[in-house]
């Protein structure tokens, strides 16, 4: 290699030092003395249903063991929740967030450039100072929240448990009172479909002058049993008559009057309850007993939802979703963030990587020209 070619390199060299000089010194300087601190307020939360099953037992295993399955739905939902624009629209109502993250006193690499960011941006500053993560083997939700001062950074935390009870709660009643609502328009059909049921069995009793079929053919067919016993009486006399007296006679005429009048009672009586023509009281009797049915099943599907009406309101009422705070929202005495010592570490190595990196790349490049 020629003086001439080392001589060009030098400056090259030097101005690559100087870059990493300065970035070196630039990024100690952020980090340890201009970057804002930032407090962390952290708690630890779980759910819990107010309500139990008659069968369901609670002890401390089962509640050391975690979330179950359902609970884990529920807390991913709040998690969501606690990261949404809706909980960052409360939050901003209820603490100005908008003024404190763009507070022109803190350093302009952390703090939110402008306080008037439209809201989407304004949620992904926000997602950046505030975290929910769920873990998986305890079954807790912890949530963390960072602000410039611990005032700030505990409010956002307390507020976001509060707001979450409040919402797991008004979601469970919601849902509750949709299925009451729900059972009360099935409880009106119902009703109606009851009150005509009933209503046709009525008409058809007052059409056939009958309170009861059942009852008429009850009756009927005891006629009919007395009628045949006495029919058999009578035939039974007249074969011991005719032993001795002549088929004339006038007292074998008489018993075989009244057996003709009984027989032709018992055709009558039997006429009415069977028959191939007319309405008879048997075909009453299923036409009868087949509004019956109807109408009693109409009146023990209405009593069923009368009860599941009752169960549904009685749910509603103590169905609620208890947020239970294993630790409380901590009140940050020294900022966690950022980690100084840490990052400068971390920025001093890849300026330093960074560095060796360009001075490889324009050593192999020299080679090749050479």
């Amino acid at each position: 290699m020629s003086i001439q070619s080392k001589r060009k390199e030098k400056p090259f060299q030097q101005a690559v030092l100087a870059i990493a000089l300065a970035a070196s010194v630039l990024s100690v300087l952020y980090w340890g003395v201009v970057a804002s601190d930032r407090y962390i307020s952290e708690s630890h939360v779980i759910i819990q249903s107010t309500s139990f099953d008659s069968g369901q037992t609670v002890d401390l295993a089962s509640f050391l063991q975690g979330a179950t399955p359902g609970n884990i739905f529920e807390q991913l939902l709040l998690r969501d929740y606690l990261l949404s624009t809706d909980l960052l629209k409360d939050l901003d109502a209820k603490l100005n967030l908008r003024a404190h993250y763009s507070d022109s006193h803190h350093d302009i690499l952390s703090r939110m450039w402008d306080k008037d960011q439209k809201l989407e941006r304004f949620h992904d500053y926000f997602l950046s100072r505030v975290n929910a993560e769920f873990d998986d083997y305890s079954g807790v939700l912890v949530i963390r929240a960072q602000a410039y001062d611990p005032e700030t950074a505990h409010a956002i935390t307390q507020f976001m448990v509060n707001a979450g009870e409040a919402f797991m709660n008004r979601l469970a009643q919601q849902l509750a009172q949709e299925q009451v609502a729900f059972l009360n328009q099935e409880i009106d059909k119902i009703k109606g479909d009851t009150t005509r049921t009933r209503q046709q069995l009525l008409d058809y009793q007052d059409k056939h002058n009958l309170l009861s079929p059942q009852a008429a053919a009850e009756n009927i067919n005891g006629i009919v049993n007395n009628l045949e016993a006495k029919l058999t009486d009578l035939q039974t006399q007249r074969a011991a008559m005719l032993g001795y007296l002549m088929p004339d006679s006038a007292k074998v005429t008489e018993i075989n009057l009244q057996i003709s009048a009984v027989e032709q009672q018992l055709n009558r009586e039997k006429a009415r309850l069977t028959s191939a023509a007319g309405k008879t009281l048997n075909r009453t009797l299923e036409e009868y007993q087949r509004l019956q049915m109807n109408a009693d099943f109409a009146q023990d599907l209405y009593k069923g939802a009368l009860v599941a009406l009752e169960k549904g309101r009685y749910e509603a009422s103590r169905t609620l979703k208890k947020m239970s705070v294993l630790q409380q929202p901590t009140y940050p005495e020294y900022p966690l963030e950022p980690r100084r010592t840490y990052n400068c570490v971390v920025y001093l190595l890849l300026i330093l990587v960074t560095f060796g990196i360009t001075q490889l790349i324009a050593a192999i490049i020299r080679d090749h020209k050479d």
